[in-house]
């Protein structure tokens, strides 16, 4: 589905009836996604069919310093359809990169939305803030992003800060940072946060937040960095198919040789997926065609703090990490038994089983419900993990 496409059904509220089998299929992998047994796919269905409904919560998407690559990303979802059709009714109310709407009828169209929803809007951000100058360096409207977000602040239920640059200040705060460019933590204080970093950030996650709320009507549990821990609470080293090799000391040297042919771990030539914690691994980009190491290309870390110059050079090496709890260097890792490798190889079919198991059984709630007898399984409340 084209931009156009996603602008006019967004504008227009014209939605095509959402297949049941895919809707129930998407349901099952925000089960998955979320840590919920298979048998609450039938309540994040009613959730969210509620939430259409009743066209709550309302959504304002606003973009300052940043690339619109979030975007991008969102409209790539694994079931883009279903999510523009969840996002159009629970309710993308204003989005300056989508909607049709420009210019003081854009801006006229806010203002309605923070007097009809006070209190009730999830404020996603996508793109740094710039402070320096008094923030001049990026303005909407003859007003800079500061003074929009504390425009909108107490109107707000919560901000979800979409991509690294939302999140900690990504690339435009980078040294040597000529604009001041920060966080979205950094500039809201009254109200909840959350991270969900990447460049871009998954677009599974960016829905599994919303579909959280809706099903629990709660915020997720964050960490430290204020990230759902539902998606960032292991290392993408953990599920990363290419964890064996390294585990057997079989590593890629240069982009070339015989080990990158071969898919052997991109550690040494610059792979973060050690110190970084997301979900890259297992949920993949593009329609779930695909993610950077999978297509020979190291992690560069994106999803953390700072990583612009943390982790500079990016085709370098982190000097020393750890194995199953073996504190070893990369030279030496090969030693490891190689029977551990197994462990990594069972962690990510397992992780993949998992989607997969969630995703038949919502084949069958889909099935049961055309036929008209889905109901006495939808009473099944299920609950978290």
């Amino acid at each position: 589905m084209s931009a156009i496409d996603v602008l006019e059904k967004l504008e227009e509220r014209e939605i095509e009836e959402l297949n049941r089998r895919e809707f129930f299929k998407f349901c099952g992998r925000m089960a998955v996604l979320l840590g919920l047994s298979q048998t609450a796919i039938p309540r994040i269905a009613r959730a969210v069919e509620k939430a259409a409904r009743d066209g709550r919560p309302s959504v304002i998407w606003l973009n300052f310093q940043d690339c619109a690559g979030n975007t991008e990303s969102f409209t790539r979802a694994t079931a883009p359809s279903v999510g523009e059709a969840l996002l159009d009714h629970v309710s993308l109310d204003y989005h300056e990169v989508l909607m049709a709407a420009a210019g003081h009828r854009a801006e006229e169209r806010l203002k309605e939305v923070l007097k009809e929803y006070s209190g009730q809007i999830i404020v996603v951000v996508e793109g740094a803030i710039p402070t320096k100058d008094d923030g001049i360096y990026c303005t909407v409207a003859g007003r800079t992003a500061i003074q929009i977000l504390k425009e909108i602040e107490p109107h707000a239920l919560a901000f979800v800060a979409v991509g690294t640059c939302a999140a900690f200040g990504g690339i435009p705060k980078a040294n040597p940072n000529p604009t001041g460019a920060v966080g979205l933590e950094r500039i809201i204080r009254s109200k909840p946060v959350i991270n969900v970093p990447g460049c871009p950030a998954n677009p599974d996650v960016i829905m599994a937040v919303l579909v959280h709320y809706v099903l629990f009507n709660r915020l997720p549990e964050l960490d430290a960095q204020r990230r759902p821990k539902f998606a960032f609470g292991k290392k993408i080293h953990d599920t990363c198919e290419r964890r064996p090799h390294y585990d057997a000391g079989q590593f890629v040297l240069s982009f070339d040789d015989y080990g990158a042919k071969q898919g052997y771990c991109l550690y040494k030539v610059g792979c973060k997926g050690p110190v970084t914690y997301n979900v890259c691994a297992a949920w993949r980009w593009n329609m779930d065609a695909s993610w950077p190491v999978k297509s020979g290309h190291p992690c560069l870390g994106c999803s953390e703090r700072d990583f612009w110059d943390r982790y500079y050079p990016f085709y370098e090496h982190i000097p020393k990490t750890g194995g199953f709890g073996v504190e070893a260097r990369a030279d030496d890792i090969g030693k490891v038994a190689l029977g551990l490798t197994g462990l990594t190889v069972g962690a990510h079919a397992l992780y993949t089983a998992v989607v997969k198991s969630a995703e038949r059984f919502a084949e069958k709630l889909a099935s049961k419900a055309e036929e008209g007898t889905g109901e006495s399984e939808g009473k099944d409340e299920g609950g978290e993990a």
